[in-house]
């Protein structure tokens, strides 16, 4: 199976990824956890992402390009599939992906969208900032993350959407509310007119 995750900061996205990865056993591949490791390690890369990170910026497509395929064709895990969280996030990212996919490991299967308030999302942030160490959960970046996103990721809905790809999912509610609702819907998106039979997996 392989599909995006798409949502705003603070939707869920990294959560329900991780839950998604081990039901399905697929890697879950984040931009986002990928570039805290290359700023943490102080690699080239990590050096030209980071002050975008910071400021609550997106990272110029050239750069998350050249991660993504990297992982691609490093990953023999990819193998089996994947799941990408927080990426594609703008039109030429998401023309790429295809064009990678393509002459690699064949299209997507679906687009998860991950529908929440923008009020619910800042206020998991905050929570979040209290818990984790994260430079990009200061309220004041967080709602330039917000603004980026609706101008340049949300857009991607469009896309998806004429492709028949995107499926939106209501990200309120507990963890596992979420992921029964992303699981009840990738059951028809791996059998049609089909659901899951409740503890298996849907796809391997």
């Amino acid at each position: 199976m392989r599909l995006v995750l798409l949502g705003p900061p603070g939707s869920g996205k990294g959560t329900q990824g991780a839950r998604i990865s081990a039901r399905h056993g697929i890697p879950s591949i984040s931009t986002g956890r990928l570039f805290d490791r290359q700023i943490a390690a102080g690699t080239p890369l990590g050096r030209r992402a980071e002050r975008y990170v910071r400021a609550g910026e997106l990272v110029p497509d050239e750069i998350v390009l050249d991660i993504v395929a990297d992982r691609l064709e490093s990953g023999v895990d990819c193998a089996v599939g994947f799941l990408f969280d927080g990426f594609p996030r703008t039109y030429p990212q998401a023309e790429a992906l295809d064009r990678m996919l393509v002459a690699t490991r064949g299209p997507l299967d679906a687009v998860v969208d991950l529908d929440v308030d923008v009020d619910e999302v800042l206020d998991r942030i905050r929570r979040r900032s209290r818990t984790e160490d994260r430079v990009d959960d200061a309220e004041d970046t967080a709602r330039r993350r917000l603004k980026v996103f609706e101008q340049e990721t949300a857009p991607l809905r469009r896309y998806y959407q004429r492709g028949g790809l995107l499926r939106t999912v209501e990200g309120s509610g507990s963890p596992d509310e979420v992921a029964a609702r992303i699981e009840e819907m990738l059951a028809d998106v791996a059998h049609p007119g089909l659901r899951a039979h409740p503890g298996l997996p849907v796809c391997r």
